[in-house]
């Protein structure tokens, strides 16, 4: 989701499926998820990891994330600190397995 435009896309899991067994069965957040950043430039990043904060984020992904200001919480949590955001941001919620 961005919050310059509202748009809201499916995650493309298929990008980081192969990495599904290193990660106890969870399909981790890859960097080449994560190229849309480049383009969009927010101001902060919000990654809702799931209601009890299982989805894995790979080092990679961490080394992009960190050129960001990240909110990374369980998903309830990070919605909340999305509705009160003023600045442009993107957001990965993770909400099913």
């Amino acid at each position: 989701m961005s919050s310059s435009d509202k748009s809201v896309e499916k995650r493309s899991k298929r990008k980081s499926k192969k990495q599904k067994d290193r990660y106890g069965g969870h399909t981790p957040l890859a960097s080449n998820e994560l190229t849309f950043l480049r383009k969009e430039r927010p101001e902060v990043i919000f990654i809702g990891a799931g209601q009890y904060g299982d989805l894995p984020v790979t080092d990679r992904a961490k080394r992009v994330l960190s050129e960001y200001e990240t909110v990374i919480l369980p998903t309830p949590e990070v919605l909340e600190k999305m509705e009160d955001e003023q600045r442009t941001y993107a957001a990965i919620l993770h909400v099913t397995c």
